[in-house]
């Protein structure tokens, strides 16, 4: 039997689409009716000051590339709160069955960058993983890991992920590996990962499987010594009490033993809210479901223009338009043929140009990750809720 995927030939043709659109297209044939269109992808009609990260538009990019289109874009990892983050110019029928697919890229991904971006910044001096894969189907993996980095997090699990998205995966041992060697063989565990595993891999150690805490932190490093460079609690929320007391008590532990410079790593079921408590006791997190099962940013696609002419149905804005950003961190939107705010930068920037991708733009993760850092300096993103 075959997985429950759709593969990338059907994306790519365009059958991953909504029945309607295949119909439409035979109507529109039928009526010998394709007219030359403006298209945008919007989440929020105008400004509202509540912030999202854009991601997904590489693929974006790879849907629409070969198409016989015009396509402008926000570059993914700037920030958006309203108006078109992309527009597409061309003859309907050249993309028209696309839009389901397109929506499905910018819209997921979109959703699980800007969750992950939550995360950082309310630990920005913290080490955050992407330990989330496992909660999702396994074919959008690389999306997720790929959106954790772009908003800034340190590192993911996912291996296959890492072959996508082309960056090494990380992580070191779950709980199965200290049961296989049964209760109170500990130190056999983790020797025993100390002695298998690549010099490069960090010595992290699991400790809090059939004991105490600070107990297995202290059995771990000194049945380690100075190979050990952390120790993580992935205490379950049923067993969990103050999460803070404990991870308080296991610093004090190490440190009373004159293990000062092994470092506390926490996991399991935490969020922005758990990481702006807990950031000052421990030294990096592992983040899972509040990053990898993120909603989508509802985006729509909608015609905007016919053969040059304002054509938007009610409720949308007509006319072709342009988002701006302006020095003070503010985002804009206007008519494209009209004078934008004073000093502001055109985020609509040109992706794609009569079907090729324009060689100067840069999709990869490395420059998404500075443009979201620097959006959301500028945007004070995060600051309401971190109280800085």
């Amino acid at each position: 039997m075959e997985f429950d995927i759709v593969g990338p030939d059907a994306i790519a043709e365009g059958s991953a689409t909504d029945a309607y659109f295949d119909r439409t297209e035979t109507t529109l044939r039928h009526a010998e009716r394709n007219p030359h269109v403006v298209a945008e992808v919007t989440a929020d009609q105008f400004p509202d000051g509540d912030f999202e990260l854009l991601a997904g538009v590489k693929d974006a990019a790879a849907l629409l590339e070969g198409r016989d289109v015009d396509v402008d874009a926000v570059p993914p990892g700037r920030l958006f709160d309203g108006g078109p983050v992309m527009r597409i110019e061309g003859d309907y029928l050249a993309f028209a069955r696309l839009e389901t697919s397109l929506l499905g890229f910018l819209s997921h991904a979109s959703g699980v960058a800007t969750a992950a971006l939550d995360v950082r910044v309310a630990a920005p001096e913290s080490t955050v993983l992407s330990f989330g894969a496992r909660h999702v189907h396994p074919s959008i993996a690389a999306m997720i890991e790929r959106g954790a980095l772009v908003a800034g997090l340190d590192g993911f699990s996912h291996v296959a992920a890492g072959e996508v998205i082309g960056r090494e995966a990380g992580g070191t041992m779950p709980h199965a590996l200290l049961i296989c060697f049964g209760r109170g063989n500990q130190e056999q565990a983790w020797r025993a990962f100390d002695e298998a595993v690549d010099e490069d891999v960090p010595r992290v150690a699991l400790c809090d499987t059939y004991s105490d805490e600070a107990d297995e932190a202290l059995r771990a490093a000194e049945a380690l010594g100075d190979r050990l460079d952390s120790v993580r609690l992935d205490t379950t929320g049923s067993r969990r009490g103050d999460f803070r007391h404990i991870l308080r008590e296991v610093r004090w532990t190490l440190d009373a033993h004159g293990h000062e410079d092994v470092d506390i790593f926490a996991s399991g079921g935490l969020g922005p809210a758990e990481l702006r408590e807990l950031r000052d006791v421990a030294d990096g997190f592992g983040v899972g479901g509040h990053v990898s099962n993120a909603d989508p940013v509802d985006f729509a696609l909608d015609i905007v223009e016919v053969d040059g002419e304002p054509a938007a149905k009610r409720g949308k804005l007509t006319g072709a338009k342009q988002s701006y950003r302006t020095a003070d961190g503010g985002h804009h939107v206007g008519l494209r043929d009209r004078a934008g705010p004073e000093n502001g930068e055109a985020l609509l920037r040109p992706l794609v140009r009569d079907g090729e991708i324009v060689d100067d733009v840069d999709l990869g993760i490395d420059a998404a990750a500075e443009r979201a850092a620097r959006d959301a300096e500028l945007c004070g993103y995060g600051d309401a809720d971190t109280g800085e």
